[in-house]
Parts: C-alpha cells; sequence; structure tokens
C-alpha cells in the first residue's frame, strides 16, 4: 500500500470530537502507511495523545448545525471544520480523502465548492448496499438531493453505474428506478419522467422500475432514487435488518437454540450497517465519506478503510470484517 494521507472532520458528529479522536486512533493503529489531518480544535486533539508525526492539525473551532442553513454558513462562519478539510482537500495533492459525521447539506456546499469534478453535473451521495444474492448494489442518492428532477436522476445512474464499472469491472451495471410499481406506468411524475429519460439514455443499461421490496435482491448494480425515498430504504433497511436479528437472538435465547445466535452472527457481518452505511459522495475529485451522525469509533476506521480500497482500486469492503 502506498503513503496516503486521510482527513477527517472532527466536529459535527452526535458523539462529539473525542469519539471522532479515538476513530483517527484506531485508523493510526491499524494502517501504519496512512497519515492524518485533523480539523477541529488544536488543544483538544493535542491532548489525545495520538502518535507524534502521524497527523497534522487543521485548526478549527466551528461546526455547522442541523439548526444552521448550510449555504448561509459557508458565507458567514469562519473557522468552519468541514469547510476547512474539504479547502485543504482540494489544495493537497497528498490527501485521499475526507471523512465527515456531521450536517450532509454542509458537507454538500462544499464538496460543491471545492471538490466538484465537473462543473455540469451535481454530486450524489452512494451507499453499497449488500444483495440477497451475494453482491452489491450501489444506491443513488441517499440524501443530498432531497428535491431533484428527472434530468438529475439521469447524472445519478452514469454516476453510479461509472462507479461500479470502476470499482467491480461491471462492463455494464445493470441501472434500475426506484418506483412503487414495475411498469413504466407506474410512480410519481418525477419517476415517469425519468423512466422515459432512462430507457433512451446512451451508456446506461436501464432495465426499468424496481419495486421497494426488490432493492436487496439484486436485481440491479444501481438502484437510482431522489435523495428522500434514498435515504428512507437506507434507514428503513437498516430497521429491518436490526429487528430481524434481534428476533433471532430472542429466539435463540428462548428455546437454548445455539444455531440461532450463529445464525444471527452471520446476519451482522453480512448486513452491518456501521460499516456499510457509509455514504460515499460521487462526482466529486477527490473521495468524501459520509459517516452517520451517531457514528462510533469503528465506524471512522470502516470509513478509512472504503477509502484505501477505493484509492487502491481494491474491492470497496475488502478485509472489513
Amino acid at each position: 500500500m502506498k503513503h496516503h494521507e486521510i482527513i477527517i472532520d472532527l466536529l459535527g458528529s452526535d458523539l462529539g470530537p473525542e469519539e471522532m479522536l479515538k476513530g483517527a486512533s484506531l485508523v493510526l493503529e491499524e494502517f501504519p502507511l496512512v497519515n492524518l489531518a485533523l480539523a477541529g480544535p488544536r488543544a483538544l486533539i493535542e491532548a489525545a495523545g495520538l502518535p507524534e508525526g502521524r497527523y497534522r492539525i487543521l485548526e478549527a473551532d466551528k461546526t455547522v448545525t442541523n439548526l444552521d442553513n448550510p449555504v448561509e454558513a459557508f458565507y458567514r462562519k469562519e473557522s468552519v471544520s468541514v469547510f476547512v478539510a474539504l479547502e485543504e482537500a482540494s489544495r493537497n495533492e497528498d490527501v485521499i480523502g475526507v471523512i465527515n459525521a456531521g450536517n450532509t447539506g454542509a458537507l454538500f456546499v462544499g464538496a460543491i465548492r471545492y471538490l466538484l469534478a465537473d462543473k455540469a453535473v451535481r454530486p450524489c451521495i452512494a451507499a453499497i448496499l449488500p444483495t440477497t444474492q451475494g453482491g452489491f448494489t450501489c444506491l443513488v442518492d441517499t440524501g443530498a438531493s432531497i428535491d431533484c428532477g428527472p434530468a438529475q436522476l439521469v447524472e445519478f445512474a452514469h454516476l453510479g453505474s461509472d462507479f461500479m464499472h470502476t470499482l467491480y469491472k461491471l462492463d455494464s451495471p445493470r441501472v434500475g428506478l426506484l418506483s412503487n410499481g414495475a411498469e413504466p406506468t407506474k410512480g410519481n411524475n418525477l419517476v415517469k419522467e425519468a423512466h422515459q429519460l432512462l430507457a433512451r439514455e446512451e451508456g446506461i443499461n436501464f432495465i426499468g422500475n424496481i419495486e421497494g421490496n426488490k432493492t436487496l435482491s439484486g436485481l440491479c448494480d444501481v438502484l437510482v432514487c431522489e435523495g428522500f425515498a434514498g435515504n428512507q430504504v437506507l434507514k428503513n433497511s437498516e430497521g429491518m435488518a436490526v429487528n430481524l436479528i434481534t428476533e433471532i437472538v430472542k429466539y435463540g435465547k428462548m428455546h437454548n437454540q445455539p444455531a440461532a445466535q450463529e445464525i444471527a452472527g452471520y446476519l451482522m457481518s453480512r448486513f452491518d450497517f456501521a460499516s456499510l452505511g457509509a455514504g460515499i459522495m460521487l462526482g466529486t475529485r477527490k473521495l468524501v465519506v459520509k459517516s452517520r451522525g451517531s457514528c462510533r469509533r469503528e465506524a471512522i476506521r470502516n470509513a478509512a478503510r472504503i477509502i484505501i480500497n477505493l484509492a487502491e482500486n481494491k474491492t470497496l469492503y475488502e478485509s472489513i470484517h
């Protein structure tokens, strides 16, 4: 593995910068050829006891809360950690990626300002979800763009297809459109119009509508939707997986069935949303991983692994468990 540097934005997560720093410590421990740039308060970082020579500090003492307007915050606030991190990533060739667990809107605004790969294409956030066939489906978008037009969904299809082609060497990734019915006439106006555009779009292997109960079936390699629906798919999938595993564990304990515990363990590793749930921003010049606000230190380590694997062009979740 080559020597890399990753930026971690320490501010904005639900569990605070202390948990993010513990995640940074795990990254340094597991990846000896990776150094970190940490965006946050200098005193807090220096007191964390991280290995000397393995990190540098990007001083920042402000964050964007869920009550702030991200665009206004960009122009009115100075020393905001997420913007400091993204600006540094844009000008430093040694940086391969940024990890953030704060305000998604602020991350999106900053990425557009500093890291946009193509000014004609709006970035989106993808989640890579495990399928029942043993592969993965790229879900785009998962919350960056709540209100989209049909042309934007076509752009998301291209971004997702390019990503799956590069990562998994798929010659022609199958693209599905999330809808409430498989027929082309189903869906709201956005879905219907997007269906027509995707059906005649060159370079897209469009296979039609995919219903919500088939999102993890493996029918498509890329599943396209606007951010509100995508975020619900992501969170509902996680909720159902957690509920199912919990019930299996309870059954095993009630009936003294060790096999149930083994099954639950397998499912926990297969549908580990703490690892798989990280969002990967597509359409930026540098890798940006959006971890959930409630993420713990292990999720930060896994986010770093995702960035490293992508930079090394390896399987996305290679050695993740």
